[in-house]
């Protein structure tokens, strides 16, 4: 069982940065699609960014795209989400989710979740 760890939410004016970070429990996150979601107040959780095992395959979110970048280490067991040029529309939980399936990812109906980290943006 993989646990998941997220850390580096907080507070940001808009227009500031923040990095998440994710840490994996077990060695097999090298294998594992590693993923970003977030959920807003009174919102349902959506996509935010994808990474498969090997750092080749990325896709984002539409809003933030150009904004946020994804990233890992797997000698760290750690996957990591650069966000800059933040909007206050950016709020949320964030979690990261990880599978051996990449759809399952990207759908959100991986078998590993977080257990979230709030990231508030002001004005």
């Amino acid at each position: 069982q993989v646990q998941l760890v997220e850390s580096g939410g907080g507070l940001v004016q808009a227009g500031g940065s923040l990095r998440l970070s994710c840490s994996a429990s077990e060695r097999t996150f090298s294998t594992l699609t590693m993923g970003w979601f977030r959920q807003a107040p009174g919102k349902e959780r959506e996509f935010v960014a994808i990474i498969n095992w090997n750092g080749v395959n990325i896709y984002y979110a539409d809003s933030v795209k150009g904004r946020f970048t994804i990233s890992r280490d797997n000698a760290k067991n750690t996957v990591y989400l650069q966000m800059n040029t933040l909007k206050l529309e950016d709020t949320a939980v964030y979690y990261c989710n990880g599978d051996g399936d990449f759809i399952s990812v990207r759908t959100g109906s991986s078998k590993y979740w977080g257990q979230g980290t709030q990231v508030t943006v002001s004005s």
